[in-house]
């Protein structure tokens, strides 16, 4: 139930042969073998340090910074820098391939296949980083002129990142069958890049010198990391901020969305009430005019018995106004939706939406005395699904069912149309799912989605049995904001950076 076209996400793994697959099979093997190749040329150069080096990496890509959908922030990138400085091409490759840790690996969210493809992506950015720099530099290394192993560093890290960025760019545009363009559009300006990947490369650069010296080497280690972690802890700080904007920003759109549907709704009340009242009211008012009439002219005459017949006549049509008055009070004071209460109007609307589209419904609607407001969201939420299933998800049959559950009043729509990831952002300027979300959220409310391609989609609502108290007011939930970096497959559609300069993977 997808207001949102069918997006088809290829996974890389080895159970599916696919592009993007293929792509990452081509990346790994290659990688492999020239890690195994030149670890075997500079065997001489190996030292203890290399596996202190493997398990800091390690430790640092265990604290990332979550950022755009799914994508985290690594603050791995000038200590593979450093790495990168100090060793050869192929000891730099293997510290990057064993020492760069994804969280997602220990919690099995991510497939065999995408984490050797991550991990073989950022050690060929950090191998052609080293080459590049000892290319540079020449034999003298870190020993060289200033200047050009300043220049060096700005070139290896340059690099590193077209390397890394490049990559996941594509297997991104694999995956989820987009435009690479479209992607490769999001890469940071320039001056970004000057700003965040040039400054910390530098800072690889001095880790590199000062564990060189000989004299202060894991001590200036830990003293660099000091400052990234607090600078962990700004980016944190900052990116809530930016994506707390954009939520306020999506909420104004949803907000006048809602408005304006609101308004729609309130003058469809109104007719509905006009209604009632002249196919109804009127009717018996007008039947009751007539009979004082005729009740007149039968005094006029001095028919006494039939103006005893006549006045009760009148008494009982007074007696038929007042009932169908109170009644429809009551069905307004009991539900926003008329004279027919939820259930009736789910019934109705569900007829009506079967006999357009020949969508075969099961309805399994409880007669529950739920308060006005709540009565009328359950209701305007399962109309948004639905027609969302409609237009989108293409089914043939489709559930309502409206029940207490626990401590819960449950509304659940389950359809078996063609499904949609989940995961992937939905397209700018459509907000039927969200307004659904916003509706839940105004009546205290929880809305879930789960769906795959080609599994149908089942939306679950939940309302807090509380709300059946007349006196309690629904909480309002503050709307949650979550914005990329080293790019990772961990987000549909996307691998927008925010200039930070960490590395990127593809998402999980």
């Amino acid at each position: 139930m997808s207001e949102t076209k069918l997006v088809t996400r290829r996974e890389i793994t080895f159970r599916d042969v696919n592009a993007a697959s293929i792509f990452a099979l081509a990346l790994v093997v290659p990688v492999l073998c020239l890690i195994v190749i030149f670890v075997g040329r500079e065997w001489s150069d190996f030292n203890r340090a290399l596996i202190l080096w493997v398990l800091l990496v390690g430790g640092v890509e265990l604290l990332p910074a979550p950022a755009w959908r799914g994508i985290h922030v690594s603050l791995g990138f000038p200590v593979l820098s450093a790495v990168a400085f100090i060793y050869l091409p192929g000891w730099a490759a293997a510290v990057a391939f064993v020492g760069s840790t994804d969280p997602a690996e220990f919690k099995h969210e991510t497939t065999f296949l995408k984490a050797l493809f991550n991990r073989s992506q950022v050690a060929l950015a950090v191998f052609l980083s080293s080459a590049t720099f000892h290319a540079l530099t020449g034999p003298s290394g870190l020993k060289g002129d200033l200047p050009i192993v300043v220049g060096a560093a700005l070139v290896a890290s340059l690099v590193d990142y077209v390397t890394n960025f490049s990559l996941v760019v594509f297997a991104t545009s694999l995956m989820y069958r987009t435009s690479v363009l479209r992607l490769a559009r999001q890469l940071p300006r320039l001056s970004e890049f000057l700003v965040s990947y040039g400054a910390l490369s530098i800072m690889g650069l001095v880790l590199a010198e000062l564990f060189t010296t000989g004299k202060v080497a894991w001590l200036a280690v830990f003293t660099v990391l000091g400052p990234l972690l607090f600078a962990r802890q700004m980016f944190l700080r900052s990116h809530a901020l930016e994506e707390a904007h954009v939520e306020l920003q999506e909420s104004s759109a949803i907000l006048r969305e809602l408005s304006n549907a609101m308004a729609e709704e309130r003058a469809d009340e109104r007719l509905r009430i006009a209604g009632y009242l002249h196919d109804d009211l009127a009717q018996v008012l007008f039947r009751l005019s007539l009979q004082v009439d005729v009740a007149r002219k039968l005094l006029d005459k001095g028919d006494i018995d039939e103006v005893r017949a006549q006045l009760d006549k009148i008494r009982k049509s007074k007696q038929e106004t007042s009932d169908r008055i109170r009644a429809l009070i009551r069905e307004l004071h009991r539900s926003p939706l008329g004279a027919k209460g939820l259930a009736e109007a789910l019934q109705s609307f569900t007829d009506e939406v079967g006999r357009d589209s020949n969508i075969s419904f099961q309805r399994d609607i409880q007669d529950l005395d739920l308060p006005a407001p709540i009565a009328l969201l359950v209701f305007h939420i399962a109309r948004e699904g639905i027609m969302n299933a409609l237009k989108h998800a293409d089914p043939t049959e489709v559930s309502v069912t409206v029940a207490q559950e626990s401590e819960d009043i449950v509304l659940r729509l389950e359809d078996n149309g063609n499904g949609f990831d989940s995961a992937a952002p939905g397209p700018e300027g459509h907000y039927g799912m969200a307004m659904m979300r916003e509706r839940a959220k105004v009546g205290g409310g929880k809305l879930e989605v789960r769906s795959a391609v080609g599994d149908g989609t089942t939306i679950t609502v939940r309302f807090p049995i509380a709300l059946l108290q007349p006196e309690q007011q629904p909480d309002i939930e503050p709307a949650s904001a979550s914005t990329p970096e080293r790019a990772s497959l961990d987000t549909p559609g996307t691998t927008s950076r925010s200039g930070e300069g960490s590395r990127d993977s593809v998402p999980a």
